[in-house]
């Protein structure tokens, strides 16, 4: 049977408390947690109650302080972590290890079977994201980064539709109610009343100040927001959200000077930080985007209000949900990717 001792002092020191399974809230034994042992087995443990936020691999060991922890797990990342606050005990598994990965969501897209760790999915099996995985056999940890280095996410034996997920806090720095969600959702407001910091665990998304997919719109990649003016937000306001998928067909679109698809054209497949430099135009009337998604910014350099267009044909401008024709630069929305070991 497994076995962790936390300790709320660095070096094994102040109160301790001793742990054989799983603990959805550590800080009900402890106000803190600086140190930990592992007598046995092996553990997983987490930054936030409940199995949520960052998570890092310890093995049988003395681990003093987070430092020490990072330095003993080197691939997991411990970095990223100032706190735990849950945990899981892998349970022991001698058989045979088999996960089937999926590039999309819900099982969709191009699939691959691992019976082995897996250094990096896109060089053996050119896959450019990993969305869902159904676990077979045996526990696996998967790394955003090649090597098994970055964020890691800790999957036990189970269907895994959506690997993806976006935790929305009340107050900044993470702090008061917060709700954890994997997809798409029309209407936040049950969920918490107001919205000052945002935390993306992975993947990509797009925010809205209004429910139902309407009002400002923001732009957010996997990373940590203490407060809306990191992801340029106008104000406390979220009500919706959409998780953006990931394709590995070529970025392309065409752009109009006149709604309904008319007058002067222009393709990209590029960046285009300023669009008067590239179009000699500040405004865009329709638009066709045929493969990959964008987003559009008011204001040259990405900056100012933003609008998400995915593959569709626009026919005005307000189809994107923008008031106006004007647009200040684009930008290509890239995919990141995922990497699996076995423990």
């Amino acid at each position: 049977m497994g076995r962790i001792t936390f300790y709320e002092e660095k070096n094994f020191q102040g109160r301790s408390y001793e742990c054989s399974t799983d603990c959805s809230d550590i800080h009900m034994h402890l106000n803190r947690c600086n140190s930990c042992r592992v007598d046995n087995g092996c553990f997983v443990v987490y930054d936030r109650p409940n199995f949520l936020g960052n998570q890092v691999f310890l093995r049988r060991g003395d681990y003093p302080d987070f430092q020490r922890m990072g330095s003993m797990t080197g691939m997991m990342g411990m970095a990223m972590m100032d706190n735990i606050r849950s945990c899981r005990m892998i349970p022991m598994h001698r058989g045979q290890f088999r996960m089937r990965i999926y590039e999309r969501d819900n099982f969709g897209g191009q699939t691959h079977e691992l019976m082995d760790d897996c250094e990096s999915i896109q060089d053996r099996y050119y896959m450019s994201d990993c969305q869902s995985c159904n676990v077979l056999e045996g526990h696996w940890l998967m790394f955003e980064q090649p090597n098994f280095r970055g964020r890691m996410l800790y999957v036990r034996p189970g269907e895994h539709r959506n690997l993806r997920d976006i935790t929305f806090y009340e107050d900044r720095n993470f702090k008061g109610r917060s709700y954890e969600c994997s997809s798409e959702c029309s209407d936040l407001h049950s969920h918490f009343s107001r919205c000052n910091s945002i935390r993306v665990d992975s993947g990509d998304w797009i925010v809205y100040e209004k429910p139902n997919f309407m009002g400002y719109q923001y732009f957010l990649r996997k990373g940590e927001y203490p407060d809306y003016q990191r992801w340029m937000g106008f104000n406390d306001c979220v009500r919706s959200c959409r998780m953006i998928p990931t394709s590995k067909v070529a970025h392309k679109m065409m752009l109009y000077e006149r709604p309904e698809f008319g007058g002067k054209v222009m393709e990209l497949t590029e960046d285009v930080p300023s669009l008067y430099e590239y179009f000699n135009s500040t405004e865009v009337h329709s638009c066709n985007v045929i493969g990959g998604h964008w987003i559009f910014y008011e204001h040259p350099q990405y900056r100012g209000r933003q609008f998400l267009i995915g593959p569709s044909q626009y026919r005005r401008f307000n189809e994107w949900g923008s008031l106006s024709p004007r647009v200040g630069s684009i930008k290509r929305i890239m995919c990141d990717n995922l990497y699996q070991h076995t423990v």
